[in-house]
Order: C-alpha cells, then structure tokens, then sequence
C-alpha cells in the first residue's frame, strides 16, 4: 500500500473517531443537564430517550463488522483472477448478509 494512502486512511480514521466521542459526550452532558434541570414532561422524556439511543448500535455494527471480517476469510481462500471483480461481490454479499442477520435480530426482538 503506498504509504501516502496509507497515511489518508489513518488520519480519517482518527478524524472521524474524534467525532464521534465529541458528539458522544455532548449527548451524554445535553441529556445530563436536561435531567437535572428538574421534573420532566412527556416531550422531554422522548428527547431524552431520542438521545440515549435504541442500545442496538453496538449488536448492528458487530454483525456488520464480524460478516465482513468473515467475508475477508473467506476470499482468501477463494482463487481469483488479479481484474476480477468477484471479492468486491463477495465481500459486499457478506456484509450484506451482516445487515440480514441484524435486521432479523431485530424484528424478532420488536415481537416479543
């Protein structure tokens, strides 16, 4: 990998990682002083709950990320020709399924 590419991804990694405990935090500290700021009505108790998330994030993104990872294996083990364009197919097929699986999880918890 050339290492000007290289460096790219790192620094948008560590951008986008950045963002993400900013925005965290700032959720946390908005729902904080919003509880703190005494009796709550309905309407705050929805945005409240808007903020705090479904808690389903973390199942999504290790589904995603393990069908992925599974997809990589597998392609490893699979011969190809250098143009082909059969690993793209088969990794977005796995994270797809990835997707699949989370969405059954949560359909099957929504009918419980």
């Amino acid at each position: 990998m050339d290492q000007h590419i290289a460096f790219f991804l790192v620094v948008a990694v560590l951008v986008i990682t950045i963002a993400w405990v900013i925005i965290a935090w700032y959720n946390y500290r908005l729902k904080k002083r919003i509880i703190e700021s005494g009796p709550l009505n309905d309407e705050a108790m929805g945005f409240v709950k808007n903020l705090a998330g479904s808690g389903t994030d973390s199942l999504k993104w290790g589904c995603i990320v393990f069908a992925g990872g599974l997809g990589l294996v597998v392609i490893n083990f699979i011969s190809y020709d250098f143009g082909s364009s059969l690993p793209y197919g088969l990794e977005a097929m796995f994270i797809a399924a990835g997707f699949l699986v989370y969405y059954a999880l949560m359909r099957k918890q929504q009918s419980k």
